[in-house]
């Protein structure tokens, strides 16, 4: 019989559900089958620069604790009685620190597991010579800061794969792009070796669906009504071959779904181009992927191309640029969206004559938005009268001082102002550093990677070398779509009648993933959903281009947005810095549609 293994997902982040690992570890699939591997995807790019900060405070820290204290030690004595390898970039800025803790662990359960260590991705000492050579940021073209926090390059999947193959049981490292754990354990359990393109594009889509924990199950469905019990979703597993086609799937008796609309958008999610999905060992394209319903919460994938990869790592750094604070009140009663707004202008308006008084300069950046009125819709918002609004006042300084003087001037609002102004949420606000991301690539000969298992270093395998680094090429895309023209039966819908949607973020570029709901509505989606009208639905938001890409094995199309988050992630001020309503947002976007048409 064809050798099958099966992968599940225990965590899309650090701070996801502690459900996830004793989920998939003592529960099996609806088939009766266990997981040969659990993988852990924990670091974001802020995350990274808070452990920076744990490492300065104490040296025994910098890594996400959550790992040791809580999921392995809810699952460890049955991940080493039954086998099962684990894979998680836990480690973070301190990946021997996670590797003892996780030894503390196992001498006080009384357990054996060889324990693997990657390192390397620190690449903060290169900083220098990158700045010295006019590094610019990838995507804005920026210069290098002064100060750089913390710099690591997003390492892939074959330092994993040695340490597995040395014996590891648990294999903890610290940057490495997001599918790496789970490309990493394809790689080792089927032999694949890095120059087989295809096997690895495909291996790193199936890490991709896994990489956001519920989001391949029924998590930020568009159709969120039809996805059951959300308080006991199921977290995904692979089933894998060693072609590298897979299907999806959850434990038996869970929660959510598994259906191919779900996968697709799990698919699109944070990507750019889909015929270009740059990562550390393969360049991937996923114009073609395929995916079919085979039994109910089943949907097998394939399709996947993989072209080679480019010499260079993506690093992803961060430096401190002022302070921030963001503070929100409760306002009840009529017309509370205008006494909120309000409210805010007077906050900002008394703290600026405060700032003159204590010669202090004015914010670097203010944003007051009003929750409950629909202010995310722009110009196409409907004209609520909300009786019931949060307002939600965000401020940047060079000087926490003032942002102190800021905190201090939300309380007295309680008393001075709006009626029905129910306090602040939380207490005092405290200012925090506003720390920003700067991309930049690396040479990958300057990055130096170590590979231990229980302490002894281990060689990484000599590589048969790609045919060249990645260039653009040739890739799938639609034929001639018919023609949209309806008739005298035109009905004009929101965009959600004919497509699901995912949004994401990449820095400050945002995508939305469309996928239609039949292949009968492309044409219409292909002529009215363009990038000029989404540029124009969106405008309160973007500022950059907009950009669509063909996707025709899921009848989807890509929307890539630059200067869509106001500096994206950890620079953003807004409410939603991370795109996650924007897919939301464009689905109220009307489209004219044959009444016939529908389904």
């Amino acid at each position: 019989m064809e050798k099958t293994i099966r992968i599940g997902g225990a965590s899309g982040f650090w701070g996801d559900s502690a459900l996830g690992a004793p989920q998939l570890v003592f529960g099996k699939t609806p088939e009766g089958h266990g997981i040969d591997y659990l993988v852990f995807d924990y670091l974001a790019e802020l995350t990274m620069s808070l452990l920076v900060n744990a490492k300065a405070k104490d040296p025994a820290f910098g890594y996400a604790t959550d790992f040791v204290d809580v999921a392995m030690k809810s699952v460890l004595k049955e991940v080493a009685a039954r086998g099962i390898k684990v894979i998680a970039n836990a480690g973070g800025v301190n990946p021997q620190a996670c590797a003892a803790a996780l030894k503390k662990l196992c001498e006080e359960q009384g357990v054996q597991l060889k324990i693997g260590v990657v390192e390397g991705d620190d690449v903060l000492a290169r900083i220098p010579a990158l700045r010295a050579a006019g590094a610019s940021e990838m995507f804005s073209g920026a210069a290098m800061p002064e100060k750089i926090l913390s710099a690591n390059a997003y390492l892939g999947a074959v330092p994993i794969a040695a340490a597995l193959k040395a014996g590891a049981d648990v294999v903890i490292t610290g940057r490495v792009v997001d599918s790496a754990v789970t490309l990493a354990a394809l790689m080792h359990a089927f032999d694949w070796k890095a120059h087989e393109l295809d096997k690895m594009a495909q291996g790193s889509l199936g890490g991709h669906i896994l990489e956001c924990g519920a989001q391949a199950t029924g998590g930020l469905f568009t159709d969120w009504e039809s996805v059951p019990d959300w308080a006991n979703i199921g977290y995904p597993i692979l089933e894998c071959s060693a072609d590298g086609s897979f299907i999806v799937t959850k434990p038996a008796d869970t929660g959510g779904l598994v259906s191919v609309p779900v996968v697709a958008e799990q698919m699109l999610y944070e990507i750019a181009d889909p015929a270009a999905y740059v990562l550390p060992d393969v360049v991937c394209d996923f114009t073609a992927v395929r995916m079919q319903q085979v039994g109910r919460n089943r949907v097998q994938v394939s399709g996947a191309r993989g072209k080679p990869a480019t010499d260079t790592y993506k690093v992803s750094a961060t430096y401190m640029e002022g302070w921030r604070v963001t503070a929100l009140l409760m306002i009840t009663g009529i017309d509370a969206h205008k006494k909120a707004r309000r409210t805010g202008e007077a906050i900002l308006d008394r703290t600026r004559s405060m700032f003159t008084r204590l010669k202090l300069p004015d914010y670097l950046e203010t944003r007051l938005e009003v929750l409950g009125e629909e202010g995310q819709y722009g110009s196409s918002a409907n004209p609520v009268k909300p009786r019931e609004a949060i307002m939600r006042l965000s401020a940047r300084h060079e000087n926490p001082k003032a942002l102190s003087v800021f905190a201090r001037e939300i309380s007295p609002a309680g008393t001075s102002w709006s009626p029905g102004t129910t306090g602040v949420s939380g207490g005092r606000v405290k200012p925090a550093p506003n720390v920003r991301l700067f991309s930049v690539a690396l040479p990958k000969h300057d990055v130096t990677i170590q590979v231990s298992v229980d302490g002894v270093a281990v060689p990484l395998p000599e590589e048969e070398p790609p045919e060249g680094f990645f260039k653009p090429y040739a890739v799938k895309t639609y034929d001639q779509l018919a023609s949209s023209a309806g008739g005298r039966d035109e009905i004009t819908v929101p965009l959600v009648r004919v497509a699901h949607s995912r949004s994401g973020d990449k820095g400050n570029l945002s995508n939305v993933g469309l996928i239609a709901r039949d292949a009968r509505y492309l044409p219409l989606i292909s002529a009215q959903v363009t990038p000029d009208a989404v540029k124009r639905y969106l405008s309160h938001f973007v500022k950059g281009t907009v950009t669509r890409h063909d996707v025709p094995g899921i009848n989807a199309f890509n929307f890539v947005m630059t200067e869509a988050l106001d500096g994206g992630g950890m620079a953003s001020l807004r409410c939603d810095p991370l795109g996650k309503g924007m897919g939301q947002i464009l689905l109220d976007m009307p489209v004219r549609v044959s009444a016939g048409l529908l389904t």
